[in-house]
């Protein structure tokens, strides 16, 4: 799956799909085939860090 290149247009795009279709962050990246880890850094970088009590990045 082609996901969004832009850190903002990204945390956008993995937070609806985490709402609307995942309950985890690792259900995720293993769905769409996407390290963990990277994700995690790319949305660091824009200062989003991933809440696992909301299921969301803020």
């Amino acid at each position: 799956m082609d996901i969004p290149h832009d850190p903002i247009i990204l945390v956008s795009y993995v937070n609806t799909k985490l709402r609307d279709h995942f309950a985890t962050l690792e259900e995720f990246c293993l769905t769409y085939e996407i390290n963990e880890e990277e994700l995690r850094s790319t949305l660091s970088s824009v200062d989003y860090q991933y809440d696992e009590i909301t299921n969301q990045f803020v």
